[in-house]
C-alpha cells in the first residue's frame, strides 16, 4: 500500500507538468507517465527522509533502581 504521503509528494513533483497541460503545452499521457514516474522517486526520497529521522525524539530511559523491600513496624 502507498502512503497518502508518498502521493501528495508525487502530486507536488509532478505540478509543473500539470500546469503545463492546463495551457496545453503537454499531452495528458505525457503528464501521467511524469507521476508514475515520481511516485517511486517520491517513495525512495520519502523513506530515506523517515530512515534519517527515525532516531530523533527517542529518549533512552535510565534503568530503575533496585528496591528491597522491608516489613514495616505496626506497633
Amino acid at each position: 500500500m502507498i502512503r497518502p504521503s508518498v502521493l501528495v509528494f508525487a502530486l507536488l513533483i509532478s505540478l509543473p507538468a500539470l500546469y503545463r497541460l492546463m495551457f496545453d503545452q503537454l499531452d495528458l499521457t505525457q503528464v501521467l507517465i511524469r507521476f508514475l514516474i515520481a511516485v517511486p522517486i517520491a517513495a525512495v526520497l520519502l523513506a530515506g527522509f523517515r530512515f534519517v529521522t527515525a532516531g530523533y525524539g527517542v529518549t533512552e530511559e535510565t534503568p530503575a533502581t533496585p528496591v528491597e523491600p522491608t516489613p514495616m513496624d505496626t506497633d
